[in-house]
Parts: structure tokens; sequence; C-alpha cells
């Protein structure tokens, strides 16, 4: 019994998450918060890449000898400090709510295909270490593009692009023009 939602139901939900998301608290976008993390394990190994300097007026600056933690005036610095922000509990609710779903009846994948689809067993083989040296890579290098374009594929992608930003739909026409010739090579049957 296949209890998926189909594409459609599923874009909808989708979508006004977004919204709803946007309307009422900030745009969705995850891949920043990764990097807090690392920061924040990073600065209570070594505190002294974390810098909260008290100014005479009473406000506060963040900085850090790191240069990548000190983009935008500290701004990584200041949210390492205080890590318990709308997106680290958001990411966090991520895993929740997927093992929630998991455990609550969604949708099932059979036994066979948990770990390698057969999508890719027929093209690729059902060697398990392929499989994951492949998830990784490919996980790795949208990361490593989405950050280099400062965000990430649903802050550029979904967020971006519901909010009309050129940034959005540049971001989504390069992930297309490289992911659809890849799939193509890859999954040739």
């Amino acid at each position: 019994m296949n209890s998926s939602w189909g594409w459609l139901k599923s874009g909808i939900i989708l979508g006004l998450s977004f919204l709803l998301a946007v309307a009422l608290v900030k745009p969705i976008g995850v891949s920043t918060q990764y990097v807090i993390a690392d920061c924040f394990i990073f600065c209570k190994l070594k505190p002294e890449l974390a810098v909260e300097t008290v100014n005479d007026d009473g406000s506060k600056t963040y900085s850090s000898s790191n240069a990548y933690l000190n983009k935008s005036k500290g701004k990584y610095v200041k949210k390492t400090l205080n890590i318990a922000s709308y997106g680290f509990i958001f990411v966090l609710a991520m895993f929740a709510g997927g093992f929630l779903a998991s455990r609550l009846g969604g949708p099932r994948v059979e036994k066979e295909e948990t770990w390698i689809p057969q999508v890719w067993r027929d093209n690729l083989g059902s060697s398990w270490m392929k499989r994951m040296i492949g998830a990784f890579a490919s996980g790795f290098f949208i990361l490593f593009g989405a950050r280099m374009a400062g965000g990430c594929t649903s802050g550029h992608m979904m967020s971006g692009m519901m909010q009309t930003s050129l940034s959005g739909y540049l971001f989504a026409a390069g992930v297309f023009a490289i992911a659809v010739p890849v799939a193509i090579i890859v999954f040739k049957k």
C-alpha cells in the first residue's frame, strides 16, 4: 500500500508552510544553522574565537579572529553565543518531525529500498558503500555551492523564489542546469 501524498498535495502543503513561515516569522533557510553549530563547538574548544565586546553606550559588538565567522560584523559569533534561536530550534524540529512522522504512520519505504532505492540499484548496482559515498558527496557539493552563494537550497530556491528574489531564480536555474544532465548521465535507464 502506497500512502504517499503525491506531488500536487505535497507541493501545496510545502508552499503553504513556506508562506506561513515568511508571513509569521521569517524566510526558511537552514544551512546557516550548521555553520552556527560548528562555530558553537569550535568556540567551546577555543573560546577566543568568539569575542563579545560591551561598548561605552552599553551596546555589544561581536567579532572573531576567524574571517568566515567574522562575516557580516560578527553575525555568526553573535548567533553562536545565543544558540537557542528560531533557526537552530527549527533544525532540531526538522529532525524531530521526521522521526515522529516515521513513527506515526508516514509514508513507508519497502524494506529492500531502505538504503538503496530501486532506481539506484538498476543504474549503479547494490553496493551499500557506493550509495553512502554518492549520497554524502552529493549533499556536500550542494551544501558547499549553496554556502558559496550565501544561503542554502531552501533559503535561495524556496523562500527566495517565493519572495521573487533574483538570486533565488538564478540559484534554481543553476541547480537544474547541473542536476538534469547529471541525472541523465547517472541514471541512464
